[in-house]
């Protein structure tokens, strides 16, 4: 990527934008290859969740992701560029795809900024194929016309235009240079506040009593030592009285889970996968990556006695002890079979949210200088927390076993910037929405030991939690 450092670009005005696009132009006349030309601008402070409800298009693919005990939120609309693609090598197919596009990528403005220059968004669902049917592809990753986000040092917002040899150079100046005074005066459109839908009807993909069978099933193949663990989940199809707003429905979902990651990606047909997960897959920052182990599960009590016991039970619970090693181990095999090393965890901690209590240890290292946050996201997904262990035997078995394709439910959704610095986090906690329509997911790890009729309470508490976040029963 090409970075252009002048006091001008921080400041500019429609001459200089031009003779900025002019260069462009002529830069992708000479390469035969188009040019982005990516502006970023530090602004007054704005909520990029109002921001992304204020332009909200139908139609166009966005992506957000929120946690608001982080101090993080970012949006992004309008895909400049975009690819998907398929297969066992989708994730490094996708790391070629944005290397090629940030060597034709010149960058100017405030870039010393939290957040600012290019970002790529990427949603990599569970499965690496999946049918024609399917809301998004193995892997969908693109780069939006507009981003805006907002972290503890401030808001920055990014401005990427596509420039062609053919391209015209006064109607990209007056595109960008109503971005530029709509990010320095910005004007919230009136607020998109709604009654929430309510549940009318609902019905279980696959049989009524089929998870019960299917852990009875998985439970036959850990018998046999086929696997440790496999993570198996349920989908309801539920219809509303009226359609879904999906800011609304994430709005709703950010105030609720604080501590949670609050996301949402759109795809081009209007249909919004949307929920408010609990578990990182890994972040990296300054040359540091940051990952955890998520597993193992008991309910909040109703009172302050019962939710201390709950708590303790889980922290005793051999099951659950046995469930959340399974992650932490495969999580140290998988990066130190490519000789990424992970500094010694601690032992279980307690990681307690509105509805449910989790065993969680966080997991931290160097990211050696020849890798990228990618290479981390090829090697950690699907964890353990989400498919099972060992993953090359167990996660084939999800297949056999479930009666649907699970698409970004368990998969991967997150962003990286131009240094290969970014965050992606584990799609749980979540729904497909379209229209008045959406499939709900939950699932549970399965090991030695586990009862399936716990565990199909246990995903029952899941849905529930979700649907009284999104929706009035």
């Amino acid at each position: 990527m090409e970075i252009i450092q002048t006091e001008r670009h921080r400041n500019p005005s429609k001459d200089e934008l031009k003779l900025f696009l002019a260069a462009c132009r002529d830069a992708a006349e000479e390469d035969a290859h188009y040019k982005i030309a990516s502006i970023s601008l530090k602004t007054r402070s704005l909520d990029p969740l109002a921001v992304l409800e204020s332009i909200y298009e139908r139609e166009e693919y966005h992506f957000y992701l929120e946690r608001p005990s982080e101090g993080l939120a970012l949006a992004g609309a309008e895909a400049v560029v975009m690819g998907s693609f398929s297969g066992e090598d989708r994730v490094a197919d996708a790391k070629e795809w944005s290397d090629e596009v940030l060597e034709h990528c010149v960058a100017v403005g405030d870039l010393d900024e939290p957040m600012a220059g290019p970002h790529f968004y990427l949603g990599l669902t569970f499965e690496d194929t999946v049918s024609n049917e399917a809301a998004f592809a193995p892997a969908t990753i693109f780069l939006p016309r507009w981003q805006v986000a907002k972290t503890d040092n401030g808001t920055t917002a990014v401005a990427n235009f596509r420039v062609d040899p053919e391209s015209d150079l006064d109607a990209l100046v007056e595109k960008l240079w109503g971005a530029y005074e709509k990010f320095t005066t910005f004007a919230y459109r009136e607020s998109l506040q709604s009654e929430r839908p309510v549940l009318l009807k609902q019905s279980e993909v696959g049989a009524a009593d089929g998870f019960q069978s299917r852990v009875v099933s998985g439970l036959g193949k850990i018998e046999l030592e086929a696997f440790e663990k496999i993570v198996l989940a349920r989908a309801i199809d539920a219809e509303f009285d009226r359609p879904f707003r999906p800011l609304v429905t994430l709005a709703s979902l950010r105030e609720r889970y604080s501590s949670c990651y609050a996301f949402s990606f759109e795809n081009d047909n209007g249909q919004s996968f949307i929920g408010a997960t609990p578990e990182l897959l890994v972040r990296v920052r300054e040359g540091r990556f940051f990952t955890e182990a998520l597993a193992g599960t008991a309910p909040r009590g109703g009172t302050a006695g019962e939710d201390a016991r709950n708590a303790q039970g889980l922290l005793n619970s051999a099951k659950d002890l046995r469930e959340h090693a399974h992650v932490v181990d495969s999580i140290r095999r998988r990066l130190e079979a490519v000789e990424i090393p992970l500094e010694s965890g601690e032992e279980p901690q307690l990681r307690t949210l509105a509805n449910v209590h989790h065993l969680r240890t966080p997991l931290e290292g160097d990211l050696p200088d020849e890798r990228h946050l990618l290479d981390l996201i090829e090697q950690l997904h699907p964890t353990p927390a989400v498919g099972g262990s060992p993953r090359e035997t167990a996660v084939p078995v999800i297949a056999e076993l479930e009666p649907f394709e699970r698409g970004l439910y368990a998969g991967a959704l997150g962003y990286f910037d131009h240094n290969g610095e970014g965050a992606f986090c584990v799609g749980l906690r979540a729904g497909l929405v379209n229209g008045s329509q959406a499939r709900l997911y939950a699932g549970a790890g399965i090991v030695a030991g586990s009862d399936p009729d716990a565990e199909w309470r246990e995903t029952e508490m899941k849905f529930a939690a979700f649907r009284d976040a999104i929706a009035e029963e």
